[in-house]
């Protein structure tokens, strides 16, 4: 966040500006060579976790991104600044988006079905892709959005009063809103209330750990599975992202996966193939993955959908490597949106969008042959 002017509320300007002319009193701007920062910014900032201190500046040690700033200077993220030569976080308590969703949004379809989520997020993301739909909120600065204000103690309170029964970290990219997101995670958490994340797993192992403490559910985007690809479409690398995927489950957090099929990007079946077998090979294979249909968006406005023969081709080959539960979105009235039992295949939950239209799965098992299906339903 750049530096602003100082700034008064509109009220207190009035009340001032009575006084004045009533020969009463005047008021004294802040001295600004002594430091001090605009009134929002200061409310809306906190000391970040996990900073270094190097010969070049500032290391902020959230991500592999690893920004080293000088003072003053922002974070690639865009909610990160130095000041007074410590590393502070810009996006606490000041969400731009603030709504109710249904937790098959995230998507999560095998956590909680027919629950609804408290979903907030704050400006930034520590990734550019070249595809993202939230493009106006994840490529900005929580200074250039309009912003509520939400501290962690009232994120809470708010999601309690919506008869919510999770909060999902979402929207943009909950990892740059490290502080503020585990914060609420941990007050969430004594009052019952579970925690989820969306997000991109471009973390590194020390705050994933810590806030796997507190993080009850997440769904990843796996972008590709190919690092040219990710460094080209995302300015990521593939192995944090992978390495994130592992300490997810070794924590016992609830994982689903999402894999957006971008025409011309990340359409190679023998990628697709790749990924599964990782997958299947690294303990995933319970995982539900999902294949997400690409909508022309941002800077890739010039592309076509995805085929939804591509998005059934992608099935196919998760089928065939192993993989037990997969779905295809973004495409309504797909059959694949449809829970499946593993081995008769029988359909226990069927959706029309984020609705759930019926759940044959009584007890988190098939209904016809008894066996125990992956996931949280209680």
């Amino acid at each position: 966040m750049s530096e602003m002017p100082y700034r008064i509320t509109k009220r207190q300007f009035i009340k001032r500006c009575t006084a004045i002319s009533a020969g009463m009193v005047c008021f004294r701007l802040p001295d600004m060579s002594e430091g001090l920062i605009p009134d929002e910014e200061q409310v809306f900032r906190k000391e970040a976790m996990f900073q270094e201190e190097t010969a070049r500046g500032i290391m902020c040690r959230i991500c592999p991104n690893e920004c080293v700033l000088k003072e003053g200077e922002l974070s690639k993220c865009n909610n990160r600044k130095v000041i007074k030569s410590k590393l502070y976080t810009l996006a606490y308590g000041n969400p731009c988006s603030v709504n109710v969703d249904p937790i098959e949004k995230k998507p999560l379809y095998h956590f909680l079905p027919r629950s609804r989520a408290f979903s907030i997020a704050t400006a930034g993301c520590n990734l550019v892709c070249l595809n993202c739909q939230n493009w106006t909120i994840s490529q900005t600065s929580p200074d250039k959005t309009r912003n509520y204000t939400l501290p962690p103690q009232k994120v809470v309170s708010e999601c309690i009063s919506k008869d919510c029964r999770s909060i999902a970290y979402t929207y943009s990219e909950p990892v740059t809103f490290y502080e503020y997101a585990y914060d609420t995670a941990s007050i969430a958490r004594k009052e019952g209330i579970k925690n989820v994340f969306k997000s991109n797993g471009y973390i590194y192992p020390e705050p994933l750990e810590k806030l796997c403490s507190v993080i009850d559910a997440a769904n990843i985007d796996l972008k590709a599975f190919s690092n040219t690809t990710y460094l080209k479409l995302s300015g990521g690398k593939l192995q944090p992202v992978l390495d994130s995927l592992k300490i997810y489950r070794d924590k016992g957090v609830w994982l689903e996966i999402t894999n957006l099929i971008v025409p011309g990007w990340t359409d190679n079946m023998d990628e697709i193939r790749k990924m599964c077998r990782w997958l299947c090979d690294n303990g995933f294979k319970n995982v539900p993955v999902h294949f997400s249909r690409f909508h022309p968006t941002y800077k890739l406005e010039q592309l076509p959908p995805t085929p939804v023969e591509v998005l059934n081709n992608a099935v196919k080959i998760a089928s065939e490597e192993g993989l037990k539960y997969i779905y295809t979105g973004n495409v309504p009235g797909h059959e694949m949106s449809d829970t499946r039992c593993p081995v008769c295949k029988t359909v226990l939950i069927v959706r029309q969008g984020y609705r759930i239209a019926s759940n044959n799965m009584p007890g988190g098992k098939c209904a016809k042959c008894g066996t125990s299906i992956d996931g949280i339903w209680s």
